[in-house]
This record gives structure tokens, C-alpha cells and sequence, in this order.
């Protein structure tokens, strides 16, 4: 079976320890993980399926290592490819930005040819807005909102049914009989 590129980027290592809990609760069989800064745009050609996760900083920026390689990210063809995307924010702090990086890499995806999977519902949050919401969706993200800072109390639990959803979503692309959901 071709293996899942699980790609991601972390500054000050809350991104991190989210991607070490997908893995644990995933397993780590089906997986190709990857930090976004030793991927270049040809990687992305090795995979289907892609799982990317990010956090969001200051006014909606990109985490800094997504931040440098957007350039190339944007050139990347998604035709034929299924992705999944988590990402970190603060909804208090940071609420008229809440996620925002999850919503700037779904665009490119999906300006690209890509199927976007993994929607999440914004019942729950507290932000004032967000580009992650899906706009002819607006009770969903385009991917899994995290935020660590206020409610990391939920993240595991977050994490764990959003990882079923995906596992669901994923049966019509890919073969996974060793998982069980």
C-alpha cells in the first residue's frame, strides 16, 4: 500500500506535539512524515493522500517554515490528490485570524486541482473570524482547528474523532485494512 505523506511545520513545538499525537493514535504504518522545511514541491509527487498541519501566527501569518516555502508550495499540482489539513491557533488572542494558515494552504489545494477532506464544525469555537472557514460551508473549517493556548483539554479528544472522520473519508482512495476505526 502507498503510504500517507503526513507533512508539517512547527516554531515553538505545540505543532509538534500534535503531529506525535496523530501518530500515536494513527500508527505509524501507513505514514511518511515529513517537516515541511526538508520537503520540496517534487516530495508532494510521491503521495495521494496528504495530511498537512501548521499553526497560524500574529495577524494570519503562515508558520514560518510553510511561510518560506509557499512559494514553491503554490506550484504544486493536487490533480488526483486527497488532503487532509490540522492546524494551531489561538481563538482568544488571535480570534479574527483563528486558524487562518489551515485556510491558505486548502485554497492553494483546491486552486490546484486537489479534494479537500476532513471538514470540521465551528460549533464550539470562540474567533471572530477565520479564512478556514469553508465559504459555502460556514458552519466548517476545511480542516481540523486546534487551539492548544485555551482549550488543550479538548485537542485529544479533537484529534482522535477527527482522525476517524478522515479514516472514514479516506475508504473510496486508499485501502486500509490493518486500521481499524
Amino acid at each position: 500500500m502507498q503510504k500517507i505523506g503526513l507533512f508539517y511545520g512547527s516554531d515553538t513545538g505545540c505543532t509538534d506535539d500534535i503531529t506525535k499525537d496523530f501518530i500515536s493514535i494513527w500508527g505509524d504504518e501507513d505514514l511518511d512524515v515529513r517537516e515541511i522545511d526538508d520537503v520540496s514541491k517534487e516530495d508532494f509527487d510521491q503521495f495521494k493522500v496528504l495530511i498537512l498541519g501548521l499553526s497560524t501566527w500574529y495577524d494570519g501569518d503562515l508558520q514560518s517554515d510553510w511561510e518560506n516555502f509557499y512559494d514553491d508550495f503554490k506550484e504544486i499540482n493536487f490533480t488526483d490528490k486527497v488532503v487532509a489539513i490540522y492546524g494551531l491557533g489561538d481563538q482568544i488572542g488571535y480570534g479574527e485570524y483563528f486558524v487562518d494558515g489551515i485556510g491558505i494552504i486548502a485554497k492553494v489545494v483546491l486552486e490546484n486541482g486537489g479534494k479537500i477532506i476532513g471538514h470540521w464544525p465551528i460549533e464550539g469555537y470562540r474567533f471572530t473570524d477565520s479564512v478556514a472557514v469553508i465559504e459555502e460551508k460556514e458552519d466548517y473549517f476545511y480542516g481540523l482547528a486546534i487551539d492548544h493556548d485555551n482549550e488543550s483539554q479538548l485537542s485529544d479528544e479533537r484529534l482522535e474523532k477527527w482522525i476517524n472522520q478522515i479514516k472514514l473519508e479516506l475508504k473510496p482512495y486508499i485501502a486500509l485494512e490493518h486500521i481499524t476505526i
